[in-house]
């Protein structure tokens, strides 16, 4: 803890952005082949792809990138990724009412989360496709956690970490999707399959998805999109996994208020967003532990943080380690854009920043599994302040990044012709 305060109170002279480029072979999908007098065959050029690269703050705070050996960034794969992101028709059905995108419910303008005034999912709970067992759609068990820095993650996707490099299963029976290699549950283009099978998300199937993008002729040309990111036209779901993918990797959020601030690229906050500085980093405010990376502003880690004493849920963090500690234990979510994200908690209970403020104030809820690290369980909470919780919400605020939210590298390419806009 000691150390970690040391880190923070410096974390002002962290120095200015630099360029970290993607380790990427060049590939050829060249063709050799055999001079001869009679050979009149032309050539095939030679098919390279372009070094995705991500912009970082550089110094010691900030990770490595996780990216799969066989799935490098570059730009065309992003390119590719970000139109298969918005395509509706990914859900493998062409009717306007019931098409849906991994854009439908992950909102650029609430920080890839699905936000509280998502016009498809208003309140923010989010469903699947309608079909004959859940004729207005299966609710999804969770509230959507934002895609933001997801490339700099290690330690597991979703709420309760499942989709992790260590877990072997392969496939789902209850997604009907079958136990092959690459139906694994380890990383991002994991997620994918998912979405496209499960009943409470696109509710499809693979092949049906993967064939209406082989079938459609408006635009995008998918086929010379293909061609641009893997050397020919052929359309798999691994090349649409790993695309999609990609795009979820380049949606890197570094450069709100605070990080400006802590680069020195502005000279102060307010003095209130000051005062919510301290209490944030300080054991008044408790928010550090969980939160205090200076750059992802989360540690990836997963905490049991005072919500219930008693645990229903199916999927968390011991639905899938078994370990009886991890009862009621989930992932600490990245407070970048934290004032966009509500609904709060996996469970979506919390609609403001002030209702989460006061959870943390006098709130807690003790348990067995409790983390060590609520270090005021015993007084129900931190018990700040009405005014010291303003100043910290005012802090979250900086927070976001609004360079990211109103990038157009990650919106809606404007040339996607799904037939519905």
């Amino acid at each position: 803890m000691k150390r970690l305060k040391l880190i923070l109170g410096i974390s002002a002279i962290i120095p200015l952005i630099k360029i970290v480029i993607i380790p990427l072979g060049i590939i050829s999908a060249g063709i050799s082949f055999m001079a001869s007098d009679c050979d009149t065959t032309t050539p095939t050029p030679p098919w390279h792809t372009t070094p995705y690269q991500i912009p970082s703050p550089s110094g010691n705070w900030w990770p490595t990138p996780n990216i799969p050996a066989d799935n490098p960034m570059t730009v065309e794969g992003v390119t590719l990724g970000r139109y298969l992101f918005y395509d509706g028709r990914l859900s493998g059905r062409l009717e306007c009412d019931s098409q849906m995108s991994c854009g439908t419910c992950h909102l650029q303008k609430n920080s890839f989360e699905v936000g509280m005034d998502n016009p498809r999912f208003p309140g923010g709970r989010t469903k699947g496709i309608p079909d004959a067992q859940y004729p207005n759609g299966k609710y999804t068990p969770h509230y959507m956690l934002p895609l933001i820095n997801l490339v700099f993650n290690h330690n597991g996707y979703l709420w309760n970490g499942m989709i992790h490099s260590s877990n072997p299963n392969l496939g789902s029976a209850a997604y009907k999707v079958p136990a092959l290699p690459q139906y694994h549950m380890k990383n991002i283009e994991s997620l994918v399959w998912m979405g496209i099978a499960a009943q409470h998300e696109m509710n499809s199937t693979i092949e049906k998805s993967v064939n209406m993008i082989k079938s459609i002729k408006s635009k995008p040309n998918y086929a010379e999109l293909f061609k641009a990111a893997y050397g020919d036209e052929e359309i798999t779901y691994d090349r649409i996994s790993k695309a999609i993918a990609q795009f979820v990797r380049s949606l890197v959020s570094y450069n709100s208020k605070y990080h400006k601030w802590v680069r020195r690229e502005i000279p102060k906050l307010e003095p209130n967003e000051y005062r919510g500085y301290t209490i944030y980093m300080s054991e008044k405010g408790d928010c550090f532990h969980c939160h205090g990376d200076p750059v992802l502003l989360t540690t990836n880690l997963f905490y049991n943080n005072g919500l219930d004493s008693i645990f229903n849920d199916t999927r968390d963090r011991y639905a899938y380690t078994k370990n009886p500690m991890d009862k009621g234990v989930y992932k600490a979510p990245t407070l970048i854009n934290i004032e966009l994200t509500a609904p709060y908690m996996h469970d979506g209970r919390y609609k403001t920043l002030r209702e989460v403020v006061d959870h943390y104030s006098e709130q807690l809820v003790n348990s067995t599994t409790i983390d060590p690290l609520m270090k005021w369980i015993a007084y129900g909470g931190t018990q700040l302040k009405e005014s010291e919780k303003d100043d910290l919400i005012a802090f979250l605020k900086t927070l976001t990044d609004w360079d990211f939210i109103n990038n157009p590298a990650f919106s809606k390419p404007a040339d996607l012709d799904t037939g519905c806009d």
